[in-house]
């Protein structure tokens, strides 16, 4: 799913446009006990309770697509009878009424869930009437392509509020205000199926985790059973190490500067692409090769790129390069510029030492104040 996508389905999570029909959840204890458990139709609630179910829901689908927001595929053998996909759409197809059902699902996720405390496991059930649109992309309201109807599900924190003291207005006192257990905002969940090219996929997924880092694998690979993706800081470490053995010697500070630039010149040029731009292996190695990358190195980057990542694997350009800036890092000091002022950084021999030399202009401070450039060479010549 895009930016686009996401963005059409979040405008349904509002009172007024609400497509949303069921909502279950079962709240689970610290031991893995059941505690309790909901099953409503939606808009009966109270409007202040949905307000709040509405935000936890719009979470789920918030975040940096490739980060906090994954595609994610289902393996062929899931969609099989059984299988952690045809399990989701009995699931989707039941539209939440089937108690068996939700509580197999509830069985799963308390069983494959690493954390540590209370928390709520949040469904809805909603069915979209997706509006047609012309080429130019106009919405037409009296026209509709499809159903769409998929399930969103939450997993949200249960934590007690803070300590505090509060007003008694009967006993004109203040005093410790009993404390409660608060549903936080959710820190994992998952769309199904996904909404690709505005129309339903059942073959995909959207998932979704508040920490790009903690992608909780084990209810990944229980629950969901989709192709397990490199999480943005694997792909970040694996590119630098790919990098760093492949080329060694190539290694060189001008030729990580132009595969930087390179980069930001590919993100420039498909910036008006509407999901995150993604490279295929080719790809990389195009850029090595235009950034003075040789032949054996390129060989080796192959090799390596097949035993770490996998062949066919893909890596989001914003996940191995950090498009917003150039960094440069030694043992005593850092240099941080935009991409865009890169080149100004230089390497030079000055005293027999490989040396970072930044050219200075008349808008040089320290700690804030303006000093002369034209002193400091004025110093450098008396000494």
């Amino acid at each position: 799913m895009i930016k686009k996508e996401i963005a059409e389905i979040k405008k349904q999570l509002t009172h007024k446009a609400s497509t949303i029909s069921k909502i279950a959840g079962c709240y689970v204890g610290g031991e893995k006990q059941k505690i309790a458990s909901l099953n409503n139709t939606f808009l009966a609630l109270p409007e202040e309770e949905t307000f709040k179910y509405f935000e936890f829901f719009s979470k789920a689908l918030s975040g940096t697509i490739g980060r906090n927001l994954l595609n994610m595929e289902f393996p062929l053998e899931t969609e099989e009878e059984g299988g952690t996909q045809a399990e989701l759409l009995k699931l989707r197809d039941s539209g939440l009424k089937d108690q068996e059902l939700l509580e197999r699902f509830y069985d799963r996720v308390i069983d494959s869930y690493e954390y540590t405390g209370n928390y709520l496991i949040l469904l809805v059930h909603a069915s979209y009437d997706v509006p047609g649109r012309t080429t130019d992309g106009l919405e037409l309201e009296d026209s509709s392509d499809e159903i769409y109807e998929y399930i969103l599900c939450c997993i949200c924190p249960v934590e007690l509020d803070k300590a505090a003291l509060s007003y008694d207005p009967l006993a004109g006192v203040f005093a410790a205000r009993d404390r409660d257990w608060v549903v936080e905002k959710p820190i994992n969940g998952f769309l199904f199926p996904a909404f690709n090219d505005r129309s339903t996929d059942i073959h995909s997924l959207l998932y979704y985790s508040k920490k790009a880092e903690e992608i909780n694998e084990s209810f990944i690979e229980s629950v969901l059973g989709t192709v397990k993706p490199m999480t943005a800081g694997t792909q970040k470490e694996s590119f630098k190490d790919i990098l760093e053995s492949s080329l060694a010697e190539e290694c060189a500070f001008d030729t990580v500067r132009l595969i930087q630039e390179k980069v930001n010149e590919l993100v420039e040029e498909k910036k008006e692409e509407p999901g995150p731009v993604v490279f295929e292996k080719t790809e990389v190695m195009d850029i090595l090769s235009e950034s003075g990358v040789t032949d054996e190195k390129l060989e080796k980057f192959d090799k390596c790129y097949d035993e770490t990542i996998g062949k066919k694997a893909t890596l989001q350009a914003n996940n191995i390069v950090d498009t917003s800036k150039l960094k440069v890092k030694t043992s005593r000091v850092e240099i941080k510029c935009s991409p865009l002022e890169a080149e100004l950084l230089e390497t030079k021999i000055i005293d027999g030492r490989r040396c970072i030399v930044i050219p200075l202009d008349d808008g040089v401070t320290v700690n804030g104040i303006k000093v002369i450039p034209g002193k400091i060479k004025e110093n450098e010549e008396n000494n």
